[in-house]
């Protein structure tokens, strides 16, 4: 299943830096891992914002809030979830 997530971050103004240092840290670490084994399929920066939209390919929506909610940023993320379907008009759908 596909997902469409954007998550735009707010870290408070008040972190101490080296706690945001190896949130952020982390937060790179564990993406990567998903990136690499498939499942977090595309990342865009959003230009200007502190935020991206992502594609994931999960077996479920369960599966896809557990990666989600362990995201070292997750406490300071708004999160949203659009499930995706295949268009009738993409040419390269089989």
């Amino acid at each position: 299943m596909l997902f469409h997530v954007h998550m735009n971050v707010h870290i408070p103004v008040d972190m101490d830096p080296d706690a945001l240092a190896d949130t952020v840290a982390r937060e790179r670490a564990y993406s990567q891992e998903l990136q690499r084994s498939g499942t977090w399929v595309h990342i865009w920066r959003i230009v200007g914002e502190y935020a991206n939209f992502s594609i994931f390919d999960v077996a479920s929506n369960d599966e896809l809030h557990g990666i989600l909610s362990n995201l070292p940023l997750f406490p300071y993320m708004d999160i949203t979830v659009t499930p995706l379907a295949t268009h009738p008009s993409d040419v390269t759908a089989g």
